[in-house]
């Protein structure tokens, strides 16, 4: 019994390792779980033409959102695990999302292999130019001015938990208004359909720049580059309003642990490159790349963080 059982074992070992000398041998998949246009896209096609280089194989960014990213987070943990799907990991998706949803389809700690974490950023508070508010200050007073009259959009759960963290740290009450994705808000808040909105920094910038939107605070430790005019939450006068979100890379958890360390080692490859970075520090995404273990236990380290602040505010969608 015990040969058979080592023979099935060394059998699944020379399989796995056949496969991973054979990866990549067709085109990869790497799922986006939000609508183009978002921080998330922006990471994602950052770093697909480096990886498609890198692999020999064309990289197909395929976008699938829904559920606050967890539709295609679902559906990148169902996929096959031979690397040829990888997913894009997002601190809504694998570290709030579970706390706040009944059943998202997966297990973020046992349905993935962690490849890369590739950045970490705050988000920014932009504002219609028609709301009279400069400041977080200004924009707290007329909130409680007006209770449950301001219309708050946020585009994961991520901006979803910052809302719920400014009606705290604030004492104000403001009218949450969920959206899939972060182009769609964009555009409502543009067209004055909300007032404001928590999103990733690449998102709203060039609209800030131009003075269709303005942007009140970042909110991190420090300023972000590509809003060197915009405040910090704790120079705002709120050092307690500070959510950073972080993009990575994962594939499915019973993916070869060749394929998962050589994908991991050219996403972290890909954050060198000064064009990569370029581009990426000109739509306010921060460089932050860590290894396949280190990203790993960064990820069981969210879940448990933000696990708690969903149960100590009692937070559940369902």
């Amino acid at each position: 019994m015990k040969r058979t059982l080592a023979a099935v074992v060394a059998l699944g070992c020379m399989f796995a390792s056949a496969h991973a000398q054979q990866f990549p041998s067709k085109p990869i998949r790497f799922i986006v779980p939000f609508t183009p246009g978002g921080g998330t896209d922006t990471f994602a096609r950052s770093i697909q033409p480096k990886l498609s280089d890198a692999l020999g194989q064309q990289m197909v960014v395929d976008n699938r959102p829904g559920a606050q990213g967890s539709i295609g987070t679902a559906l990148g943990a169902q996929a096959p695990a031979d690397g040829h799907t990888i997913i894009l990991g997002f601190i809504g998706t694998l570290a709030i999302n579970p706390h706040l949803y009944r059943n998202v389809g997966y297990d973020p700690l046992k349905d993935f292999a962690a490849a890369a974490r590739g950045t970490a950023q705050p988000y920014v508070l932009v504002v219609h130019p028609s709301l009279p508010v400069k400041t977080v200050k200004d924009l707290t007073a007329l909130a409680k001015k007006n209770p449950n009259e301001l219309a708050f959009g946020s585009s994961s759960s991520a901006a979803q938990l910052a809302v719920f963290l400014f009606k705290i740290v604030t004492g104000s009450e403001v009218l949450h208004v969920p959206y899939k994705g972060a182009s769609p808000a964009l555009l409502d808040l543009l067209g004055g359909n909300i007032g404001m909105l928590f999103a990733a920094p690449a998102g709203p910038m060039g609209h800030v720049q131009s003075g269709r939107l303005r942007a009140l605070v970042v909110t991190g430790s420090t300023r972000v580059p590509a809003y060197p005019d915009v405040p910090t939450s704790a120079e705002a006068g709120y050092p307690d309003l500070e959510v950073t979100g972080w993009y990575g890379v994962v594939l499915p958890a019973q993916t070869p642990k060749q394929i998962v360390s050589r994908i991991g080692a050219e996403v972290i490859r890909a954050m060198e490159q000064p064009d990569v970075r370029k581009r990426l520090d000109a739509a306010g995404l921060t460089p932050a790349p860590a290894s396949s273990a280190e990203f790993a236990e960064f990820i069981k380290s969210e879940y448990v963080r933000w696990g708690k602040v969903a149960k100590t505010a009692g937070l559940k969608v369902d």
